[in-house]
């Protein structure tokens, strides 16, 4: 494994969406159709890098200061597609959550109170002026939330190599998939099972979905988690086969099925999970 690749990767996993060009007002329209026309667009780690300098000062910067104007550019049936960064805001975003996963003294040490609480205010204001705002990216740590995987059949998965020694495994799907296979598993687990994290998780990544274009591109990019595994779980990892599967034997009323299903998808993320609290 390429030393760079510990210190750059975080290990998160990214369920992003691209919209077409026609889908954001002007000038903001105008501003990513000049982007897109560059020879080169930053890329993830670029984004990463940023970050991690904004830690370095003293007390360390917490959200950026300004927006970003970058985007990551996708080519759709000949439509070009962008999928704004909006670092900011997911920063704000969050550091909410991590607020209410890391114990008090050891998030006081990483970001002092008065730096969070400078963040909090400014995010209010923030969100006052601009109630409607959402990010085009999301993002799970150590893990791809199951909810994500029924919004992607097999055969649209990509594994290959995205850089020098650096893997790559995402899918890709076209907005009105993602929204129907969605509606297709909220159904039957609401049929079959009780209420739960899946059935919440699914109807909070559907809301989320409805609020782009309808021809938009949606991605699940495993990102750094492919750091967590080796090339031979990679290549076997078929994990939105094992929902898609897991999700028909329910509707067949087919309750081994299901449970082997699951089971193989736990066994999986289990082991990716652990290394978590790995030392």
């Amino acid at each position: 494994m390429p030393a760079v690749s510990s210190v750059l990767v975080p290990y998160a996993s990214y369920l992003r969406v691209y919209e077409p060009l026609a889908a954001f007002p002007e000038p903001e329209r105008e501003h990513w159709t000049r982007y897109a026309r560059r020879d080169r667009t930053p890329t993830a780690q670029d984004e990463l890098r940023r970050s991690l300098a904004d830690l370095l000062p003293t007390p360390p910067v917490a959200v950026p200061v300004h927006e970003s104007g970058d985007a990551f550019v996708a080519v759709v049936d000949g439509v070009v597609c962008v999928c704004p960064w909006r670092t900011r805001l997911r920063g704000w975003l969050a550091l909410e959550e991590l607020a209410e996963s890391l114990p008090v003294p050891l998030l006081d040490a990483v970001l002092p109170p008065v730096v969070r609480g400078q963040a909090a205010a400014d995010f209010e204001r923030w969100r006052d002026r601009n109630p409607d705002a959402r990010p085009w990216i999301r993002t799970a740590v150590w893990q791809v939330p199951v909810g994500w995987f029924a919004l992607f059949s097999d055969d649209e998965r990509e594994y290959g190599a995205g850089g020098p020694g650096v893997p790559v495994l995402r899918y890709r799907t076209p907005m009105v998939q993602a929204r129907r296979r969605l509606a297709r598993a909220l159904k039957t687990l609401r049929e079959t099972v009780d209420d739960g994290p899946l059935i919440e998780g699914l109807v909070d990544v559907g809301r989320w979905l409805e609020e782009f274009h309808p021809r938009s591109l949606v991605e699940l990019d495993y990102g750094g988690l492919v750091h967590a595994l080796s090339g031979t779980q990679l290549a076997g990892d078929h994990s939105a086969a094992d929902v898609a599967t897991g999700i028909a034997a329910l509707r067949l009323g087919d309750g081994d099925g299901a449970g082997a299903a699951y089971g193989r998808l736990t066994e999986r993320w289990r082991a990716v999970r652990e290394r978590l609290f790995a030392n």
